[in-house]
């Protein structure tokens, strides 16, 4: 079985160590319930928060998210002469409607790059 690559196992959300199970319970299309996570790997029982508090540092990962959409968005206002009004509307509106984006590649993130080594991806548990 050829393993998952982790690229598409970053966006597809899935579990850093086995690149199979599901990292959250629901899939985004369920606006209400993006947030909730699995405790536990569905396919290798790996526990997703390896110490309390750890997805704390998912905060700072999604402040880099907001801060960049932000500039992108001051950019594209002010290469087009844009009305310099407008974007106290749609700069919000752009964040609320990508947040739970934010949320959730800024917590798979922390996941794949900032985990100890019992996180790193094990063609064992294939």
């Amino acid at each position: 079985m050829a393993s998952p690559k982790l690229f598409s196992s970053l966006l597809g959300c899935k579990c850093p160590r086995c690149r199979t199970g599901d990292v959250f319970k629901f899939p985004l299309k369920k606006i209400f319930k993006f947030s909730e996570t699995n405790d536990y790997c569905p396919h290798c029982q790996l526990k997703f928060e390896p110490e309390p508090g750890f997805f704390w540092g998912a905060m700072y990962v999604n402040y880099g998210f907001s801060t960049a959409l932000m500039v992108i968005t001051g950019i594209l206002f002010i290469s087009n002469n844009w009305p310099i009004n407008y974007i106290f509307v749609v700069a919000p509106l752009i964040a609320i409607t990508l947040l739970p984006f934010g949320y959730r590649y800024s917590r798979v993130i922390m996941l794949y790059f900032i985990t100890p080594k019992t996180h790193r991806f094990d063609e064992q548990y294939l």
